[in-house]
């Protein structure tokens, strides 16, 4: 029997969170700086919410290291005390420990204070990409159970629409039958132009493998995909997937450092 599968377009239903209308705080740069730069000073501004006694969730990728840094320098010099961290991928564990920032687990800490982390993608709705690092399914477990989840990117992460980067959206996926699943992905956005492959690891040249020992499909979009929940929620129902990189109505807090300054948006 042949299987329907729901195409997405445009839809008249109401974005994930409405456009947020806050003032953004800017200070004028004195310099131009790095994209790594730009990311430190964004992440170092998360950093300022921050307080002792805090389970904090730790971020993985490029801008969320900074972030794990200067928390480990600020234990080290005595302003902050009691933190306990939960990282979100082997490579932070790693980078935590090395920093001197005492870890543990959602078993022993179910309830998160606040979780820091980098995206991808950022539409205006503060609805996330993430996972290009291949963390997403630990990073999304961990971030909502948190009370505030505070994202930190440059402004080169901003897009239109999610997927409005032409850049991955990545899928987790058991491994059996990788090529079916990957092939129910594709035609679930079809009208999207979708095109589906399987992440490859650049030094081995063989599937990247999740830190949960999972494959992970990058899904690319050439239009809107249109209503998120929907798409989530299709995604979702497909046997053999796991999570996906959409992490919509999570971030509490937005932080983007660019050429104008730091700019802060809560929801």
């Amino acid at each position: 029997m042949a299987i329907a599968y729901p195409h997405f377009i445009a839809s008249d239903k109401p974005p994930v969170n409405p456009p947020l209308m806050a003032p953004l705080y800017s200070s004028p740069p004195q310099v131009i700086f790095t994209q790594d730069e730009l990311k430190k000073i964004a992440a170092y501004k998360a950093v300022e919410f921050v307080q002792s006694g805090m389970v904090l969730g730790l971020g993985t990728g490029s801008t969320a290291k900074h972030a794990v840094t200067r928390i480990g320098e600020l234990l080290q010099q005595g302003k902050l005390t009691n933190i306990i961290g939960i990282p979100t991928s082997k490579m932070t564990h790693e980078l935590a420990l090395s920093v001197g920032i005492p870890l543990s687990d959602l078993d022993s800490h179910p309830v998160v204070d606040l979780a820091i982390d980098g995206a991808d993608e950022v539409d205006p709705y503060m609805n996330l990409v993430k996972g290009r690092g291949g963390s997403l399914l630990r990073e999304k477990m961990i971030e909502g159970a948190c009370k505030k989840f505070v994202v930190i990117v440059d402004e080169s992460k901003l897009v239109e629409h999610i997927g409005g980067s032409g850049l991955a959206m990545p899928v987790e996926i058991v491994p059996f039958c990788w090529k079916f699943t990957a092939e129910r992905l594709r035609l679930l956005f079809e009208e999207a132009g979708c095109i589906a492959k399987l992440r490859m690891d650049r030094e081995s040249g063989e599937p990247f493998v999740t830190d949960n020992k999972n494959y992970i499909i990058d899904l690319y979009f050439k239009k809107d995909i249109g209503d998120l929940i929907v798409a989530s929620d299709a995604i979702l129902r497909l046997p053999g997937v796991v999570e996906h990189g959409m992490f919509l109505g999570m971030a509490t807090t937005l932080i983007v450092a660019g050429e104008l300054g730091v700019r802060v948006k809560n929801k």
